[in-house]
């Protein structure tokens, strides 16, 4: 189960530091400071009480929990006041005020935002005793870890206080259902009314009240840090998504709703097709079908000034008005990550937008929404109380399937009408669009040894999966499966667990789903087994008996290692923590050459450095042989030297430079133009953005010309990395692309000799794809599109020459190299929001590749 994997590995680290110490290796080490994705750490606050929960929150004793939270300055410049709204300042004071009235009220600093903000969860219930306390969370955690008992419990079912959990202002510029759940938890903390004391006996009511409290200060949709969180919850970049995942696995809510804006009139889901072949829809549909229809009669019915409804009179609840471009596909956004915890979810779209001149909210639309959004939230606490028996029996059985190991049944026109519970939904199941049926694997095996791309991302991509709560077992001793021998110390993922559903969702290919609707609300494909880096196999089918010889693990094999005596080494440099590694190095002054087979030679003369960088990174270095050595003395291998990125592009481009271990410096061609000296200590610049040298830009070209003939290099990505590759003489080539919003996996191939062959990768991700052609005498292809390219997601042609078909063949990535300088130009989407971690990789061999040779001594 998800612990906290990077204490853990550096604890891990530290004793082999002390090893190699003891063995005679002079070990100057210090432990790693920061997650091993490269993200900025998940800023869990401290809580009370025990580690009780299995996501790693520590999660209260009793009930209620009080503390005096840490109180804000006020600051006028908070965007929420110009709705006359709460600013996040007036969160605490509010919070301590009704937390000293009432004791069925309790708040838990669960996290902190980018810029350090604190990240409040709002228990609302009867109090609890220690004991009590006790008792529901081991009634919570049977009916995750042992749902068959738990189904049989009638004391369970009888006592359990079933948690409801709203969540609101991911976005940070839509605030009013932060308003809107304060009011309803001082209006809960003070009523008398009978039917609330009996809520609050039987149940749990969990709020969030901004899941975003940077962006809700400075009026912006994304974090502080430039990501939409609401796009994070696979990728897990940003701590505030971060701290959602820990508080679902903690909360495993009945209900999950998050509250958002802005769509012209309410919306509630559930969602329109296609649907996730991963979901158990026949317990998640009927319920959260017929609770959205009780909102949309309960908020008619309040008739609330100035709420405009349609012109049926109702909301827009997308599963029955919005046949496609609303879909529950991907597991980016919270309300279908929470449903993979066998919640019923829904994201709440509130009606009344900013003010288009300003972008803020204008006071009297804000009343409005909150208004709006209040009585969505009593609505749907009062539908889940009233059903809480039959929607905690699904969930219990959503668990039992996934425990048991059964094969998942596709709802058909033939089954569907044994689907129990409410069935307002079903006149609208279509079978052949819906959701498309899906054949599990038993297990997901990521192999050891030389069957693996990269180590590195191997043991990434197991602490990511941990993060998620999933269980993870690795090979006692070596074990052949489908005719592959995999050896001890394999990792396996049994799909018989809780959370299947999950593991196949982020370890599984996906489909086409290109001919099910015109296009995609977002990303269509995520797998971390093609996009991340490291090999992964799938094994068997469902029903297939269990992987002997197997122990589960808390935290990826300790891998660091480092020769005891003094030499040279030498290590694989094929995934994001390699890299890492060897820009510390780079960074220590170490002396290190790059082999033209990707791999990286260390002097022996910086051993001390190899022992801290094998203990911080978890990186086996092993000593040079004497091919590589004489490789080096042939002048074979590239002298590096510490590296920085000039980067054009957004946050997700500089983020993933940073998790790559570079230094980045932000560039745009206005600034260079008004201060050339900016390029100074860039080595290599990406364009992944607009480059434009018009206007009041254009002195920056001669600059970037007489800093490209210096040496230096482009990199970068797309018709911007292509243009201004091509601006300079640097490549010479025709972009085609395929419409904006086709996203997905691809197939690629990479020739031999390319730059990308040292641990090739046969897959990408693309959004939009690009490819090249008319390639000049000096352009070379490094990687091209497969013969049959789309292998999952959605990208449906609408012109004759923008679809798959005409990609096939065409390059995906080329370069130059002219007297003018160097450049590498991705067709592909290599850093889309750091999610491809094996593009990340190829990026920065290219940024290697280009850079200039380190200059002797």
């Amino acid at each position: 189960m998800t612990r906290s994997t990077t204490t853990h590995r550096a604890t891990q680290g530290l004793a082999l530091a002390v090893c190699l110490a003891l063995a005679g290796a002079p070990a100057a080490v210090s432990a790693p400071d920061g997650p091993p994705d490269g993200s900025r750490g998940n800023g869990n606050g401290q809580l009370p009480g025990p580690a009780t929960s299995t996501s790693g929150l520590s999660m209260p004793e009793s009930y209620p929990v009080q503390p005096a939270l840490r109180v804000f300055d006020q600051d006028p410049a908070d965007r929420s006041y110009t709705g006359d709204l709460l600013g996040y300042a007036d969160l605490a004071p509010r919070l301590n005020t009704v937390m000293s009235a009432s004791d069925r009220v309790s708040t838990q600093v669960v996290g902190q935002s980018t810029q350090g903000r604190d990240l409040y969860l709002v228990t609302v219930t009867a109090p609890e005793t220690r004991q009590q306390t006790t008792q529901q969370t081991r009634w919570r955690d049977l009916i995750e870890q042992d749902p068959a008992k738990a189904a049989k419990d009638a004391r369970l079912a009888r006592d359990y206080k079933t948690p409801i959990w709203f969540s609101a202002n991911i976005h940070g510029n839509e605030w009013e259902g932060t308003d809107a759940a304060l009011r309803y938890i001082e209006d809960l903390a003070a009523s008398d009314d009978p039917s609330v004391v009996e809520l609050l006996q039987n149940h749990r009511l969990y709020f969030s009240l901004t899941l975003n409290p940077d962006g809700r200060y400075l009026g912006t949709r994304a974090t502080a840090l430039g990501f939409d969180a609401n796009r994070d919850m696979v990728t897990n970049v940003t701590p505030e998504a971060r701290s959602y995942i820990e508080l679902t696995q903690a909360l495993l809510p009945l209900y999950a709703s998050d509250i958002h804006g802005y769509t012209g009139n309410l919306q509630v889901e559930p969602t329109g097709p296609p649907h996730g072949e991963n979901y158990e829809y026949d317990l998640f549909i009927p319920h959260n079908y017929a609770l959205a229809l009780q909102v949309e009669q309960d908020v008619v019915d309040a008739a609330i000034e100035g709420n405009p409804l349609t012109s049926a009179g109702g909301i827009k609840i997308p599963y029955r008005d919005t046949p496609s471009g609303w879909d529950d596909y991907p597991p980016i956004f919270t309300a279908q990550y929470a449903a993979y915890f066998g919640a019923l979810t829904a994201t709440v779209e509130l009606p009344l937008g900013r003010d288009r001149t300003t972008g803020l909210q204008t006071p009297g639309r804000a009343a409005v929404n909150t208004e709006v959004a209040y009585e969505v939230i009593d609505s749907t606490v009062d539908y889940v109380a009233d059903h809480d028996e039959e929607i905690l029996a699904n969930q219990i059985e959503f668990f039992r399937r996934a425990a048991a190991g059964e094969p998942k049944t596709a709802l058909t026109g033939e089954n569907i009408a044994d689907v129990p519970g409410p069935d307002q939904w079903k006149e609208l199941w279509d079978p052949a669009d819906d959701q498309d049926p899906v054949d599990l694997p038993r297990a997901y095996v990521i192999p050891a040894g030389e069957g693996q791309r990269s180590a590195s991302d191997a043991a990434s991509l197991v602490e990511q999966l941990q993060l998620h709560g999933i269980e993870v077992q690795v090979l006692n001793a070596p074990r052949t499966l489908e005719g592959t021998t995999y050896p001890a110390g394999s990792y396996v993922v049994d799909l018989h667990q809780p959370h299947r559903a999950l593991v196949n969702a982020l370890l599984d290919l996906g489909s086409d789903i290109s001919q099910k609707v015109p296009t995609m609300y977002d990303v269509s494909a995520w797998s971390y087994s093609y996009l991340w880096g490291a090999t992964v196999d799938k094994v068997g089918t469902i029903t297939d008996r269990a992987i002997p010889g197997t122990r589960t693990i808390e935290v990826p094999l300790a891998a660091g290692t480092a020769p005891k005596k003094q030499a040279a080494t030498a290590f694989d440099v094929a995934g994001v923590t390699d890299y890492r590694a060897l820009n510390d190095l780079l960074d220590a002054d170490a002396e290190v050459w790059m082999l033209d087979d990707g791999v990286a030679v260390v002097s022996a003369d910086d051993h001390a450095t190899v022992v801290n960088a094998a203990v911080e990174h978890d990186i086996a270095f092993r000593p040079a042989d004497r091919a590589q050595l004489a490789a080096i003395g042939a002048g074979e291998g590239k002298a590096l030297d510490d590296l920085t990125v000039g980067v054009v592009g957004g946050a997700d481009h500089r983020t993933s430079f940073e998790q790559l271990g570079f230094e980045v410096v932000p560039l745009t061609a206005g600034g260079i133009a008004t201060d050339p000296a900016i390029l100074g200590d860039v080595d290599v610049l990406w364009v992944g953005g607009t480059f434009s040298f018009n206007g009041t830009n254009q002195p920056a070209q001669p600059v970037v010309a007489d800093w490209l003939a210096d040496g230096h290099a482009i990199v970068g990505a797309g018709t911007a990395g292509l243009g201004a590759a091509a601006a300079f003489g640097l490549v010479e080539a025709t972009p085609a692309q395929g419409p904006g919003r086709a996203n997905g996996i691809v197939a690629v191939d990479t020739p031999e000799g390319s730059i990308l062959a040292p641990h090739a990768q046969e897959h990408a991700f693309v959004y939009p794809p690009v490819w090249f052609t008319g390639l000049g005498a000096t352009t070379t292809v490094e990687q091209s599109y497969a013969t049959d390219p789309m292998l999952a997601g959605h990208w449906r042609a609408t012109t004759e020459t923008n679809g798959p078909d005409a990609a096939a063949g065409q390059a995906s990535v080329i370069s130059g190299r002219t007297a003018q300088g160097s450049a590498v130009v991705f067709g592909t989407s290599p850093l889309f929001r750091t999610h491809p971690k094996g593009g990340l990789s190829q990026v920065a061999q290219a940024v290697v590749w280009a850079a200039p040779e380190a200059a002797e001594d």
